[in-house]
């Protein structure tokens, strides 16, 4: 029997290029140009798009523009555009700036969540009651993150108990979907295995996401585990975007592209088209003064499509 014959047969991608694909970017990306960017990607068939955060300017330099950017983009029709909110505040700000849907951010350790967020885990789920009840009661649809899930630059290995803890309070404070993130990109297959067995307990399996890095080369593997665990919703970055900052010059978000081609050959559907994220991932590259990037996939591809030019 084929092991992954039970996995979902359509997948939703959460695309998190031009957030967390650009956020750590050294060098300025003009307004325009992300606006640009995250229109091309309304065009290839993601639903759903992490399209800035709404942050403190001197904390995230790189999001400082994000009402400019909000209010450029052409927002097309069965597309949410998600921003994230680290606080009542920020919440405020999204809804001046027309976001119909914001994500909350924590982590499972301790000394990540404080350094990140500058608060415990219990003072940052007790920020986010708040935000989530208020974001709620406009209508708005919330996302939770939970970082650090499965292992944490400070404290090594994370208890999945820990990991659960966590998303089980965001569930309760109702996120309409909990994304579960290698941020340091250390997981395994048993690993994600292990820890959507455990979640699957306190979150319905539809409402889990899995936030995977590459940085060492096992993002593709744990996505195939996460399938084989029953979960259909993955975060990608068009082209690769984002690094680790915990691991200089290591490669961070696993990229759109080596997702979907991976997925079109097992067969499952995402109703994205690969070429569109090309385009736009060739758009932010240029933009960006890249030479190349980090997807597999991509780098094949354009070397592909020079030849026959």
């Amino acid at each position: 029997m084929n092991p992954l014959q039970a996995a979902p047969k359509r997948v939703k991608i959460c695309e998190v290029g031009p957030r967390d694909g650009l956020q750590n970017e050294s060098a300025p990306v003009s307004t325009r140009d992300k606006i640009r960017y995250i229109d091309l990607l309304s065009r290839t068939g993601e639903r759903l798009i992490e399209t800035t955060s709404f942050v403190s300017p001197k904390a995230i330099p790189q999001m400082a523009d994000a009402a400019e950017v909000m209010a450029g983009i052409e927002r097309a029709a069965g597309v949410t555009y998600l921003v994230l909110v680290p606080n009542l505040r920020g919440l405020a700000r999204a809804a001046e700036a027309g976001a119909k849907a914001v994500a909350v951010f924590t982590a499972a350790s301790e000394s990540f969540t404080k350094r990140n967020i500058n608060m415990t885990i219990d003072e940052s789920l007790h920020t986010f009651k708040g935000v989530v009840a208020e974001a709620r009661a406009a209508g708005m649809w919330v996302r939770g993150y939970v970082s650090t899930a499965f292992g944490c630059p400070y404290e090594g290995r994370v208890p999945v108990d820990a990991v659960a803890r966590v998303a089980t309070a965001l569930a309760e404070l109702g996120c309409d979907e909990i994304s579960i993130g290698d941020t340091i990109g250390v997981g395994t297959p048993n690993g994600v295995f292990d820890v959507v067995e455990r979640l699957k307990t306190v979150v319905p399996l539809e409402r889990l996401a899995l936030h995977l890095h590459d940085t060492r080369g096992t993002a593709l593997a744990n996505i195939v585990a996460g399938l084989q665990a029953g979960v259909s919703i993955f975060d990608a970055s068009s082209g690769g975007l984002g690094g680790c900052p915990y691991a200089p010059g290591a490669t961070g978000n696993v990229a759109t592209e080596d997702v979907l081609y991976m997925l079109s050959g097992m067969g499952i559907e995402t109703g994205i088209d690969l070429d569109a994220v090309r385009a736009a991932s060739r758009f932010i590259a240029g933009a960006l003064q890249r030479t190349s990037l980090p997807s597999r996939a991509y780098t094949a591809l354009e070397a592909a499509a020079a030849r026959t030019a």
